[in-house]
C-alpha cells in the first residue's frame, strides 16, 4: 500500500516526464504501479480498481445442499457419503473439488458453533478426580488431587462398584483426609440413571460419600476434557502377573512420580499435598462396610474356611463370629472392627498356618508309648532302654512281641532290674527281640564286648610289666 505522499509524487513525476516507466524510475517503484495510480487519479476516483469478477464453480450447484446436510449433521456427515446426493443433484465435477467443498462447509459450521472452553481453576482440598481404565486383563484405578496434582493409581481384577468404593477408600487414607467433591466420569457402577442430563447416584454410593462426608459429582456425557487431569494417567502400563504384583510396583511409581517437580504446577505434589492436607474433611474415625461381608465361625482348629481352603486366626477366637475380607489375592479377617489375621490366597484344600496363632512353631510329632497292662506298665517302668526297646521291636516288625512281653518283663526276677537293662539295651543294639534272645544275653553274663560305633576308639586294657628308670641305661651303669 502506498502512502497518499507517494501517490503525489507518482503523479507529478507522470505528468513531468510523460511515461510511465521514467515515472517510476524516479519514484523507485514499477511502471505498472505508476500505471494505475495515474488512471485511477486521471478517471477521478480514488477507490481501489475494480475486482475481477469471480467466476462461477461448479460446486455452486450443491452448495445449499452441502450446507444444509452440514448442517442437519452438526459437522459429523463425510464427504464420500454425501457425494452420491450431490450427484443426484446435478454435480457433475470431481470427487477431489467435492471434498473441498464440504471442508470448506465443516469449518464455516464449526467457526460459528464451536464449544468455548475455560481452563480449570482448582481450590485447595476441594476436587478429586477419578477414573478406570484396562489394560492386559488388569482394571486400572486412577486418582488425581486436582490442585496439588498429587496422582493414586492401583490395580484391581474388576469395576464393579465394591471394588471402586475399595479403592476411593484407600486413596482417602493415602490422602490423609477427604476432598469435598468427587468428580467421576458417568460410571455405571455409580451412575443409578440420568434425568434431564442430571446423573443420579446409586443409593450405595450416596451412603458412602455421606460416610465419608463428600459430595459425588459426574462430568458430561462423552466429555473426556472435562476430567482430562486423570486422562493421561488412564493408559498402558508395564504388564504385571497378578493383582498384589501390580499394586506393590503402583506404590512404588506413586512415591517417586509424587515427590519429583511437576511442569505444570512447577512445585512438587508432595509438598503441596501437606498443604493441601489440613483442608480436607477428616476421616471418619468408624470406617464403612463396603461390599457384602462374609461371615465365618472359628472352627477348634482356630481357623475359618473360605473357598474350600483354611485360613489361621487367634486361638483365643474359637467359637468366635468373625468376618472374611478378600481383595487383591490378601484374605483379611476382622473382629470387632480389627484386623486378627492376614493371608494370601491359597489354592483349594490347602491351608494357611501362622505361627503366632498358636503361640509358637509347630512341634515335632510325638507318639508317647500308652501303657495299659500290667506287662507293659513293667517294661516302660524300665526306662529309656526298655522304651528304646519297645520302638525298636515294633519297626522291626516283632509280632511275638506282645505274647513275650510278660516274660520278658519276668527276668527281672531272675536276673535283677540292672542286668535286664543292660541286655535291653544290647539287644536293641543288636537287633534282638525275641524272649530266647535276651535269655542268651543275660545267661552270657556281662563280660561280652560292647558294641561300638563306626569311628568310636576301642579301648583295650593293657598287661602291666615290670619297668626300670632311665638312668639304669647311663653309660655310668653299664660300666
Amino acid at each position: 500500500m502506498k502512502s497518499a505522499r507517494e501517490r503525489m509524487d507518482m503523479i507529478a513525476a507522470y505528468l513531468d516526464v510523460g511515461s510511465y516507466r521514467g515515472a517510476a524510475a524516479i519514484c523507485g517503484t514499477t511502471h505498472r504501479t505508476v500505471k494505475a495510480e495515474v488512471l485511477r487519479h486521471l478517471g477521478g476516483s480514488e477507490a481501489q480498481s475494480p475486482k475481477r469478477t469471480e467466476r462461477t464453480k461448479n460446486t455452486d450447484i450443491v452448495a445449499e445442499v452441502v450446507a444444509r446436510r452440514v448442517r442437519r449433521t452438526q459437522g459429523r456427515i463425510s464427504a464420500k457419503r454425501l457425494l452420491p446426493e450431490a450427484r443426484a443433484a446435478g454435480y457433475s465435477g470431481s470427487a477431489r473439488n467435492f471434498r473441498r467443498l464440504v471442508a470448506k462447509a465443516k469449518r464455516d459450521w464449526r467457526a460459528d458453533h464451536h464449544r468455548g472452553r475455560r481452563p480449570g481453576v482448582w481450590a485447595p482440598g476441594e476436587t478429586l478426580v477419578i477414573d478406570w481404565g484396562a489394560e492386559d486383563g488388569l482394571h486400572i484405578f486412577c486418582a488425581v488431587s486436582a490442585w496439588s496434582r498429587w496422582r493414586f493409581v492401583r490395580f484391581a481384577a474388576d469395576e464393579r462398584a465394591e471394588t471402586t468404593f475399595s479403592m476411593l477408600a484407600a486413596c482417602f487414607e493415602a490422602l490423609g483426609g477427604v476432598p469435598k467433591v468427587v468428580l467421576a466420569d458417568r460410571m455405571g457402577c455409580l451412575k443409578a440413571g440420568v434425568v434431564a442430563n442430571v446423573v443420579v447416584p446409586t443409593p450405595a454410593y450416596v451412603r458412602f460419600a455421606a460416610a465419608y462426608g463428600f459430595r459425588p459429582d459426574f462430568c458430561e456425557g462423552h466429555d473426556p476434557a472435562s476430567k482430562g487431569i486423570v486422562e493421561h494417567l488412564v493408559g498402558p502400563q508395564a504388564p504385571f502377573i497378578d493383582v498384589p504384583t501390580a499394586n506393590r510396583a503402583a506404590a512404588s511409581w506413586g512415591e517417586e512420580v509424587n515427590g519429583a517437580y511437576h511442569s505444570e504446577i512447577c512445585a512438587v505434589p508432595a509438598e503441596r499435598l501437606e498443604t493441601e492436607r489440613a483442608l480436607f474433611n477428616p476421616l471418619p474415625s468408624l470406617r464403612p462396610a463396603i461390599g457384602k461381608r462374609l461371615t465365618r465361625k472359628v472352627d477348634r482348629l482356630s481357623c475359618v474356611r473360605f473357598g474350600s481352603a483354611r485360613y489361621s486366626v487367634p486361638m483365643r477366637l474359637i467359637g468366635k463370629v468373625v468376618e472374611v475380607c478378600v481383595t487383591d489375592g490378601v484374605v483379611r479377617v476382622v473382629h470387632l472392627g480389627a484386623e486378627m489375621a492376614r493371608h494370601d490366597v491359597v489354592a483349594p484344600g490347602e491351608a494357611s498356618v501362622a505361627d503366632e496363632h498358636y503361640g509358637g512353631p509347630r512341634p515335632t510329632p510325638r507318639r508317647a508309648p500308652r501303657p495299659r497292662s500290667a506287662s507293659e506298665h513293667a517294661l516302660i517302668g524300665l526306662g529309656e532302654a526298655g522304651l528304646a526297646f519297645l520302638k525298636g521291636a515294633a519297626a522291626a516288625g516283632a509280632t511275638k512281641l506282645g505274647s513275650e512281653l510278660a516274660g520278658i518283663v519276668a527276668l527281672e526276677a531272675t536276673y535283677g532290674r540292672e542286668a535286664l537293662i543292660g541286655a535291653l539295651e544290647r539287644a536293641t543294639a543288636f537287633g534282638r527281640w525275641r524272649l530266647g534272645d535276651l535269655r542268651s544275653i543275660l545267661d552270657a553274663g556281662a563280660g561280652l564286648p560292647t558294641p561300638r560305633g563306626p569311628g568310636e576308639a576301642l579301648i583295650v586294657a593293657l598287661p602291666t610289666v615290670p619297668v626300670r628308670p632311665l638312668s639304669d641305661y647311663a653309660p655310668e651303669a653299664v660300666r
